[in-house]
């Protein structure tokens, strides 16, 4: 329990140091191994190779290509266009329209960072230009990506289905009316915002919208639209698995930018190449998150860290509180998917044993987690966004901060209300 501690204490001192996570992760286990002498140093490649030895993993790099083609076949910027056509004339209306298109691309690919990059770089200036004050922009830019991995598919749902053994596509049931409450609100403290600033309002679109231009133009994207219907309609029908959901909705991404003529061959390697990088780097942090896990069940780690737990947590509603304080601060230090693995299992134990419903708490878990995209400071969406802005880091935290409030009150409303959890899985009959 000892070496387990000094373990993690040599985590965070080399995350704060600003070295990579994954790299965190590997050089601290691998001290702990040549220090106990407990293993030879050739247990850390073979628990790396056994972490990503699952076929649902297949389809992490699948959905990241699909996010890369929907980009650059342009399926992002009809996605925004025709979002803008219906709540462009709303007050604070480009802030609904982002709002609405990082939902609706959350559905597509299933990446926060992707999101973030993809929606971002169309709305903020133009919101800018209509009288956001940037940070602002960039914030509820930053807080909507975070649909990504809540509305399905969700790479992280996939990761933790595959390591707590639940039923991925009952967690992606259970994902979309949390991502649609959490999408919602963020429209309407983003109205609110506009209300109390006129010059926002000042800017609003006043003709009415043409109701042809309308038609033609959601003729042009339901195309688009129809794919999260073939991705999540397959899966739930038995066609085909989560896995292969992804390389179908690879196949539709590829038709649809052909078919648009925004996607050229030429563009392929350059897509393929930065779909592999995101790939190694997700991939990379899940292998040596499994040294870490394995580190932690030989030395029974884990289950001194629950029996600890246990002495003062005997009920579900003061777990379910601690539980998600705790888990706020890991989503703001860890990558989720090593949190996942690391963390989760000894949590997800503790809490199934206090009578919680194994669905329920592994989405309560998951939109945590997911959270931490935008929390400080190591928030994924945070970095996406102050690259595609230049805005300076601090400023996005302090535009960021109001919608990521929202979105933790919501989080624990979802921890003590489980039926918006669980009734659209249960009516599927999962």
């Amino acid at each position: 329990m000892n070496g387990a501690i000094i373990l993690f204490i040599v985590m965070f001192i080399l995350i704060f140091m600003g070295v990579p996570v994954a790299f965190s992760i590997a050089a601290s286990s691998s001290v702990f191994l040549v220090i106990t002498a407990m293993k030879p140093l050739l247990i850390v490649p073979q628990r790396m190779l056994t972490g990503l030895d699952s076929f649902p993993y297949l389809a992490i790099p699948l959905f990241i290509l699909v996010g890369n083609l929907m980009d650059t076949g342009g399926i992002s910027r009809r996605l925004v266009n025709w979002a803008n056509l219906l709540a462009g004339g709303l007050p604070g209306g480009l802030g609904v329209v982002t709002v609405l298109a990082c939902t609706i691309f959350a559905a597509l690919t299933g990446s926060a960072p992707a999101t973030v990059a993809a929606i971002g770089s169309i709305m903020i200036a133009p919101m800018v230009e209509n009288g956001y004050a940037k940070k602002t922009a960039v914030g509820l830019c930053a807080a909507a990506g975070a649909l990504g991995p809540i509305i399905p598919p969700s790479i992280t749902m996939i990761v933790f289905g595959v390591t707590m053994s639940v039923s991925i596509p009952a967690m992606f049931l259970g994902g979309i009316v949390p991502g649609l409450l959490i999408a919602l609100l963020l429209i309407v403290a983003n109205m609110i915002h506009a209300f109390r600033h006129p010059e926002i309002l000042k800017h609003r679109r006043t003709e009415k919208m043409k109701w042809g231009n309308f038609f033609r133009m959601t003729l042009t994207t339901v195309p688009t639209l129809l794919l999260p219907v073939i991705i999540l309609g397959g899966i739930y029908t038995g066609r085909f698995t989560p896995t292969e959901s992804a390389a179908v909705g690879v196949a539709y991404a590829l038709l649809l930018g052909f078919c648009y003529r925004e996607l050229q061959v030429k563009d392929l390697p350059r897509l393929l190449i930065r779909s592999a990088e995101t790939s190694a780097m997700v991939c990379f942090i899940i292998s040596v998150a499994n040294i870490l896990s394995w580190i932690m069940a030989s030395t029974q780690a884990t289950t001194a860290i629950v029996n600890g737990l246990m002495t003062f947590v005997n009920n579900k509603f003061t777990f379910l509180l601690v539980m998600n304080l705790f888990l706020i601060l890991v989503g703001a230090l860890l990558d989720q998917g090593a949190a996942v693995i690391i963390i989760c299992p000894m949590l997800f134990s503790l809490g199934t044993s206090l009578g919680i419903e194994p669905l329920h708490l592994a989405l309560v878990m998951c939109v945590n987690l997911v959270l931490g995209n935008v929390t400080p400071p190591f928030g994924y969406n945070l970095f996406a966004a102050a690259s595609i802005s230049g805005l300076k880091f601090n400023d996005v935290v302090k535009g960021v901060v109001p919608y990521l409030l929202i979105e933790i009150a919501v989080l624990f409303f979802l921890a003590y209300c489980e039926p918006v959890c669980t009734w659209l899985p249960r009516m599927a009959g999962y």
